[in-house]
């Protein structure tokens, strides 16, 4: 089993889920976060003294997966969270950890039963 963490764009949730959704890929929590990366922010002047904004909007998903559906995840959050052709700068990332155990709590099952087929 792994844990599939991604940091997108707030604009692409709705691509990101119809490109897990075909993949047969449901469960998932979502979190509104703020960073930065190369992008390193931006300046924006408000009423008229320049402010630099270093902490940006983002949207933190996991997912936690079987091994069989790893690729396919992946894939399917890399090419619905890229914007343009090659991508952008603050496209995100995606971070893929190993899972010890899930348990359900309605039922107790554990393991991969936990997490779907």
């Amino acid at each position: 089993m792994k844990l599939i963490v991604a940091i997108i764009r707030p604009e692409k949730l709705d691509d990101v889920q119809r490109a897990l959704a075909e993949r047969d890929v449901y469960l998932m929590t979502v979190t509104d976060v703020r960073g930065c990366g190369r992008q390193r922010g931006y300046t924006e002047v408000y009423r008229g003294q320049e402010m630099q904004v270093r902490l940006l909007p983002k949207l933190k998903l996991e997912i936690g997966v079987n091994e069989a559906f790893v690729d396919a995840t992946v894939e399917a959050i890399v090419h619905a969270a890229r914007t343009g052709e090659t991508g952008n700068v603050g496209d995100g990332k995606i971070f893929v950890l190993s899972l010890e155990d899930a348990i359900r709590i309605r039922t107790g099952e554990s393991g991969s039963v936990a997490i779907g087929p």
